[in-house]
């Protein structure tokens, strides 16, 4: 049984920080003890000397092979996950979608076929629902008790994902008894379609145009009906990329009256704003994404929201779209463009920078991008931490050095760096996933297969 022995660095967990040299056997965390203080052997030494050891991270939104408008997302799950690697993620957790008319074990055995031999890290699924019938609400009892706990449904996409108060409220009292949790696309759709054809036929077809209609009250507006909605059922609810304050607020105060209610946000929200959406020659239509890109005067909002626990996980909802071929298809018509950013390879990384720039510290670092998603979506123990009897899902991070994102340096499928010209302040040097080195120094040294597929159990936050 291979042991791996790494020294000399600061373990970084959202519990603590302490120097500790960490043993790693058999795909697992074997031990911690304070430096030199354990004569271990290992046939593996990694030193990390001035490095943060910390444990892999865990994207609990991503759209690998997603089909949209027409074409698919660029990324497979094969180089997907190996540009997640590249970026210290050594865990996603992607959207399986239940066909209309089809089921739900349909849905989840494609997305299995998509997947399975082809991760570089590991992956589990939640369950995407687009009809809400009798079938469909069996089938999430069943679903449950084989490790797919989450179901996302959408107040979005007329015609394709959108679902009915009714039925969201009828797969949120099915979730209430099953111990599922309910993740919730919140925007009222129905309105920004009139929006939308309003400004189309003002002849305002740009890509900025699409974050002027997807208005920050109707996420709000969506965001406090789904509460009501889950408060009625008596159900938790997750509430997906929340980009605006007005949402936020609505999310806070649910909070404040002990709701089980949980946010997410994502990066791009963090570190863009409507004035990429509006840069010229419709290379705004790069940042095209929903819900949409905000004012920057939203981002204190949603860093406090951080800082506060009122938001509890960033998320990327990587969906990339090369801008050749695929974004272009909006060009004339903002609202054919298809809606998605590249991150899955950034979040660690930008993150780290909001630590550099002291919007939070490093400790809620870790918990918002691995800890906090673990424990959301049934992980938790096995991934987000590093403590004995956890997986060796273990990042070498240096926090000196310096980067600039860009499309000719990232591992992700799309021609195209949502960060374009960024430069942050740390970077990821070596990654163990389950105690086998798949990022080296800066060389890859994974392979297709190796990650495995992960059944979840319930959210640990409602145990």
């Amino acid at each position: 049984m291979t042991r791996t022995l790494i020294t000399g660095g600061l373990v970084v967990t959202a519990a603590e920080e302490i120097h500790a040299d960490v043993l790693v056997e058999g795909g697992r965390i074997a031990a911690l003890a304070a430096p030199g203080t354990q004569q271990w052997t290992a046939e593996h030494v990694i030193d990390a000397t001035h490095k943060y050891v910390i444990p892999g991270g865990v994207d609990a939104h991503t759209h690998m092979e997603m089909p949209f408008g027409g074409t698919f997302a660029a990324d497979s799950f094969e180089s997907g996950t190996r540009a997640a690697a590249w970026g210290g993620t050594t865990t996603i957790i992607d959207f399986a979608i239940q066909s209309p008319g089809q089921s739900l074990r349909a849905g989840l055995d494609a997305w299995h076929a998509k997947a399975d031999g082809k991760c570089a890290i590991d992956y589990g699924f939640h369950m995407i629902m687009a009809d809400v019938n009798e079938s469909s609400l069996k089938e999430m009892d069943q679903l449950v008790g084989e490790g797919v706990t989450s179901f996302k449904l959408f107040t979005a996409y007329p015609g394709v994902f959108f679902s009915d108060d009714g039925q969201i409220l009828r797969a949120m009292q099915r979730a209430s008894g099953n111990g599922g949790t309910v993740m919730m696309h919140a925007e009222n759709d129905l309105a920004i379609d009139v929006l939308v054809q309003q400004a189309l036929e003002r002849g305002e077809t740009d890509p900025r145009y699409h974050g002027e209609v997807r208005k920050a009250l109707l996420e709000a507006e969506a965001t406090h009906r789904v509460i009501k909605l889950a408060q009625v059922a008596g159900a938790p609810l997750y509430v997906v990329h929340v980009s605006a304050r007005e949402a936020l607020a609505e999310i806070t105060r649910a909070r404040n009256e002990g709701l089980p209610v949980f946010g997410e946000t994502c990066p791009q929200y963090l570190f863009l704003s409507t004035d990429n959406l509006a840069e010229p020659d419709f290379e705004g239509a790069k940042y095209v994404c929903s819900t949409p890109l905000r004012p920057k005067d939203h981002q204190e909002a949603l860093w406090r929201g951080l800082r506060t626990n009122d938001l509890q996980v960033v998320s990327t909802d990587h969906c990339p779209f090369c801008f050749s071929g695929q974004k272009e298809l909006g060009r004339g018509d903002f609202s054919k463009i298809p809606n998605g950013l590249p991150g899955v390879e950034n979040r660690m990384d930008l993150l780290h920078q909001a630590v550099v720039d002291g919007h939070i510290t490093r400790r809620r670092w870790i918990e918002i991008a691995c800890a906090a998603p673990a424990r959301m979506f049934g992980l938790y123990g096995k991934k987000g931490t590093i403590a004995p009897g956890a997986d060796a899902d273990v990042v070498i991070y240096d926090p000196t050095a310096q980067q600039t994102l860009s499309a000719a340096t990232h591992h992700m499928a799309v021609d195209y760096s949502a960060y374009e010209g960024r430069n942050i302040t740390g970077r990821v040097e070596t990654v163990l996933s389950r105690g086998e080195v798949v990022l080296d120094r800066g060389e890859f040294t994974g392979r297709a297969g190796h990650g495995a597929y992960l059944a979840r159990g319930i959210s640990q936050y409602l145990r």
